[in-house]
């Protein structure tokens, strides 16, 4: 029954919910927070919990970590990090991540990471030269310093090239640098740019281009989500009151050369110069957009240059065309540096969020790639061993994140509001959302930060060690894995709600949650199973589904309740899952410390 309603309810809600406004598949005294909040029903709790509102503690702490040389100690400390963020309940994992798509089997050469990133410079498709793709609808940002999306970052990395990319093998290689030079003590990294670079429109293209985009996109003026990510080079400004051109980069004379001074020695810094934060921009075509700046000088619209497209970019395709919320274009760069390797003449984006449409299109073969399957289709794919059909392992996971501002706690202790979100943890089942919904072997979900995930030091973060243990010892993680309805009732109880003999909330005791989510079958299913289950406790929770563009900007203004998110590393180490969570950070969309 519960399987019948699901489905029937997804239609419904696909539907009939409607939109309001604007894809695929960012604390206390330290002495206070020693160990997580006890994951065992029954377990007890402690009387000082991490509140979500006092967080300077956690951004000292994510301070540390980016600043320590003695990596073992780096590790605890990051399991320290988590253990905060977990403790909040704000956070509330679902699954970790695969990737599934579909592919005509004459599609040649590209490749996906486990950042969901899909390559197509190298890509082949028989005898055709365009191929037809839809990766996600109409995308928020196309600028690689604002993009925070991985559909916009699989634009990005077809269309701009940075100092290194990543290969076909995972491995990092230069892309517009031909030589990098690191000193003794890796503070110093100095990029020897090719010659001959060019941006699309014919400009000259060279080290000087990147001061500028790396000072832009570092410039809390640009209100990039991602300025974080700089913050390893020295002179990184804090706030507006410091200086931008105190940014340790620069360029020799004749742009030859291109210098990087660090803070302090970070290991995955080469993995951040693949990152599209990292990616350069036409520096005229920024300035120049109209609607870049009002009278008065200040900055309105950062991304305007590339939101009509036909912008200027120096990767393997050039955009030539976007009819919003249609289609985009982007065609054969014959200025890029390695334009001998691209064979395919145009790339053709569909932009939709209507699975069943992409799917019925890929089928008709007017598709010949597509990042989403409708969910009733998995099953088949899979029983047949379909060769078009596709899974990779991703970085990332899926989960329910709360507004900790929300309205939802209005007249609840610090202690009761947190005990209100975990008991979210323990009413949810994980394991019929994988089988119904998933259905590519996405792994059980207990902890923000996934499985294969190294610390740093060559060995796996999410195992116990001989100087952390997680509290839920046997998985690794932060609560079992099943679900459990009477902890999320003992939770709640201590929260102040009353439950009847039937096991649901009184009528003097209600609680109401809206959910808000990205329109899609997947994620309309899986609200639905949540609804289920929180039904069982008599808790009421209704849906606001809204286009993708617009989730994200809801999510990030702190507009919503309950809402579900979704986050793949950009690199393999846990400080980039862990830093997203600071106060500063545009990717704390849970709000932490605000």
């Amino acid at each position: 029954m519960k399987k019948l309603l699901t489905i029937l309810l997804v239609f419904v809600m696909i539907f009939t919910v409607a939109a309001c406004g604007p894809s695929t598949p960012a604390p206390t005294d330290p002495e206070k927070t020693e160990g997580p909040v006890s994951s065992e029903p029954g377990g007890e709790e402690p009387s000082d919990v991490v509140d979500p509102h006092d967080w300077a503690a956690y951004d000292a702490l994510i301070k540390e970590i980016k600043s320590t040389t003695d990596l073992k100690a780096r590790v605890d400390l990051m399991h320290k990090a988590e253990d905060m963020l977990m403790e909040t309940g704000a956070i509330v994992p679902i699954y970790h991540y695969n990737d599934n798509f579909m592919a005509k089997s004459d599609l040649k050469g590209y490749y996906v990471t486990p950042y969901a990133y899909k390559y197509f410079e190298k890509a082949t498709y028989g005898d055709k030269s365009t191929l037809n793709l839809c990766i996600a609808s109409e995308p928020q940002y196309i600028d690689p310093a604002l993009n925070t999306a991985v559909d916009g970052a699989v634009l990005a990395v077809n269309s701009f090239s940075g100092l290194v990319t990543y290969n076909e093998n995972m491995e990092l290689v230069p892309d517009t640098a031909e030589k990098i030079d690191i000193s003794d003590d890796s503070l110093t990294y100095t990029f020897t740019m090719r010659d001959g670079l060019k941006w699309s429109n014919g400009d000259d293209f060279d080290a000087h281009d990147f001061v500028y985009s790396l000072k832009r996109a570092a410039d809390p003026a640009t209100g990039a989500d991602y300025r974080y990510m700089l913050d390893v080079i020295k002179g990184y400004p804090e706030d507006e009151t410091e200086d931008i051109d105190n940014l340790a980069v620069t360029a020799s004379e004749d742009g030859k050369t291109l210098t990087i001074e660090l803070k302090s020695v970070t290991a995955y810094f080469l993995d951040l110069c693949a990152f599209p934060t990292y990616f350069p921009v036409h520096q005229e075509s920024v300035e120049s957009a109209p609607g870049y700046k009002d009278a008065d000088g200040n900055i309105v619209d950062p991304a305007a240059w590339t939101q009509e497209g036909g912008f200027v970019s120096n990767g393997a395709f050039v955009n030539t065309g976007w009819v919003h919320n249609q289609s985009m274009t982007f065609e054969k760069n014959p200025l890029f540096h390695r334009a001998d390797n691209v064979k395919l003449e145009k790339l053709h984006f569909m932009l939709s969020d209507d699975d069943t449409t992409i799917y019925a299109a890929y089928k008709a073969g007017d598709l010949d790639f597509i990042d989403n399957v409708p969910p009733d289709e998995i099953k088949t794919l899979l029983e047949t061993n379909d060769p078009e059909f596709h899974v990779v392992d991703n970085l990332g996971t899926y989960f329910v994140i709360f507004n900790v501002n929300s309205d939802l706690f209005a007249g609840k202790t610090a202690d009761q509001a947190n005990k209100m979100r975990r008991a979210f943890m323990y009413a949810i089942d994980r394991e019929y959302i994988v089988d119904a919904v998933g259905q590519t072997g996405q792994t059980l979900a207990n902890s923000f930060l996934p499985p294969l995930m190294l610390d740093g030091t060559g060995h796996e973060f999410k195992q116990n060690s001989a100087t952390y243990t997680y509290p839920d010892e046997a998985s690794a993680g932060y609560f079992p894995y099943a679900q459990d309805l009477d902890r999320a009732r003992e939770l709640l109880e201590e929260a102040g709600f009353e439950f009847g003999d039937d096991g649901k909330l009184l009528a003097s005791s209600p609680l109401h949650i809206e959910y808000l989510f990205n329109t899609h079958e997947a994620h309309a299913a899986i609200a639905q199973i949540i609804i289920d289950d929180l039904a069982q406790l008599g808790v009421e929770m209704v849906v606001n589904q809204m286009d993708w563009d617009t989730t994200l900007a809801e999510r990030k203004a702190g507009n919503y309740d309950v809402a579900r998110h979704g986050w793949i590393a950009d690199f393999n180490d846990p400080i980039n899952m862990l830093e997203m969570w600071t106060t500063d950070s545009g990717n704390n969309d849970a709000q932490f410390g605000r």
